[in-house]
Order: C-alpha cells, then structure tokens, then sequence
C-alpha cells in the first residue's frame, strides 16, 4: 500500500514544470531540431517535453538563447 501511495505522490511532484514543448510548438520547431542544436539526444528532449525528466538550469538556459524566449517563459508559474 506504501508503494503505491508514494508512486501516486510522486507523479504529482512531477507536475508540468516546464513549457518546452508549448514554446516549441509556437515557434513551429521539433523536439528533433532542439536536440541538434544542443547536442543532446532527442530522447533526453522528448522526456522534457513531457515533463517527465527536467534539464538542469545551464541547458535550460541554452533552450532559451536557442529559442529566443526568457527563462521564465518556459516554465510555467508555480502560484496558484
């Protein structure tokens, strides 16, 4: 019962953190592209963009300057 009440928390802290794929889309790029242009695998920007792994604070800054948005326009707000 334990492991099943900390699987279910443990999806709920891994709540939509991050913008990525939204911005993608609005700037009409692919996951595919943004991996090239970072050198990373396209398997590391699937799982970002959907929020299942998080890049650490420099690569996100690097998406960033790739996607010419502010930092904070790829995470999305944590007030409620």
């Amino acid at each position: 019962m334990f492991i099943i009440f900390a699987l279910k928390l443990n999806k709920l802290d891994m709540a939509d953190l991050n913008r990525i794929k939204v911005v993608l889309v609005e700037k009409k790029r692919t996951g595919k592209w943004l991996a090239e242009q970072l050198g990373k695998s396209s398997c590391a920007v699937s799982k970002w963009c959907s929020n299942t792994n998080q890049p650490d604070l420099h690569t996100l800054d690097q998406i960033a300057k790739i996607l010419d948005v502010d930092v904070k326009d790829l995470l999305n707000s944590t007030e409620k």
